[in-house]
């Protein structure tokens, strides 16, 4: 699907330009250049990881439960072992470098950005994904996403299970089975956006960003219905609750989240995400789409490294700085497709999994030592 891989390569450069727009000096320094995109990227560039949550939750169903009713191909526990090791193996990877590049800079580069000596039960937290639930700060940005990903993956899994629970119970047939399964997502989809993503203190559980993840997945089921009827009716039906739960509560990032499902729906049925534009096709655009997770995870070591590199050459002027914030995403781009091509492109594995779950733990004891 090369529009799915278009649309991530475009949403990580947002998220890539929010990190290096708000991390460091640099864009300090060259805001003068471009006040308003530095200053636009800083604040609002981080809503395109509801791009994210959509797509994932629009891939969660076709992995999970295509045709409403849950693949028999594997057991619970080993579809979570699998999901966490898919997660896991580039973000340890990613954050071992992290742990290091700070570590490095540490003594020389005094900034807020640099996250401090971490502790052994903070490394572990974040080894389990458990960081946000237990309160230990982050030791790189965006790490919670990694987190909520692996939870949304999983209460939609707990979802789809119910549902074959219900359907063994009552004697339903699959038909009946695949609307149980829908009718449950939607229930916690629209619980999502009309109470759990109104309070702040639930944004590190998986319950504050369901909504979003909960209309890629009804986006993927209404996008395969094949009569004309049903399908407008239920893509009226998604739009409408994004548009009753935006006149609850207005939010810009559910707003986004409803026009990307909104897209996937239509996509879908209509052959686009097969057959993009050519200008969304253009194989750069599907490369950094390819390696986007990997460049999600490596590109703020990168910019804390460029930023005290930069800092320490001692010329200091705004074209200095815009050349450095240049220069980071390159080397941002390089890093990724590494750790995409060693790391993320390797099957799921779990003694490579747990080696670099030692390795984060070993590594990062040494740096804080």
């Amino acid at each position: 699907m090369p529009l799915l891989d278009a649309v991530k390569g475009i949403a990580c450069l947002f998220i890539v330009g929010h990190h290096l727009c708000r991390y460091g000096p640099m864009p300090e320094g060259a805001a003068s250049l471009a006040p308003r995109l530095i200053g636009w990227l800083g604040r609002d560039g981080r809503l395109a990881v509801q791009v994210f949550l959509v797509i994932a939750g629009f891939l969660a169903s076709a992995s999970l439960a295509p045709e409403g009713v849950l693949r028999a191909r594997q057991g619970p526990w080993q579809r979570v072992w699998q999901r966490y090791a898919r997660l896991a193996m580039p973000y340890l990877a990613a954050l071992c470098v992290s742990v290091l590049v700070a570590a490095a800079i540490r003594p020389w580069f005094d900034h807020d950005a640099v996250p401090a000596a971490p502790m052994f039960a903070q490394l572990l937290a974040h080894g389990l994904l458990l960081q946000d639930l237990l309160g230990y700060d982050a030791l790189s940005t965006g790490v919670w996403y990694v987190a909520i990903d692996f939870q949304l993956f999983v209460l939609a899994l707990a979802l789809v299970m119910l549902a074959e629970w219900l359907q063994r119970r009552w004697r339903l047939d699959a038909a009946r089975a695949a609307w149980l399964l829908v009718v449950l997502v939607l229930t916690m989809a629209a619980a999502s956006l009309f109470a759990f993503n109104l309070r702040a203190e639930l944004d590190s559980t998986a319950f504050y960003f369901i909504g979003s993840y909960g209309l890629g997945m009804l986006a993927f089921w209404i996008g395969r219905i094949r009569q004309p009827g049903r399908y407008g009716a239920a893509l009226a039906l998604l739009a409408a609750l994004g548009v009753v739960a935006l006149l609850w509560d207005w939010r810009i990032r559910i707003a986004i989240a409803l026009a990307m499902a909104l897209l996937l729906a239509l996509g879908q049925r209509r052959g686009w995400l097969s057959a993009p534009p050519a200008w969304l096709a253009a194989e750069p655009l599907l490369w950094l789409g390819r390696i986007s997770y990997s460049l999600f995870l490596i590109h703020f070591p990168v910019i804390l490294l460029v930023n005290a590199l930069v800092a320490q050459i001692g010329v200091h002027s705004p074209w200095v700085d815009l050349l450095g914030m240049l220069a980071a995403v390159v080397l941002a781009l390089g890093a990724a497709a590494l750790l995409h091509r060693w790391v993320e492109s390797r099957p799921a594995s779990a003694r490579l999994t747990l080696a670099l779950l030692l390795a984060l733990l070993v590594g990062g004891m040494l740096a804080g030592g």
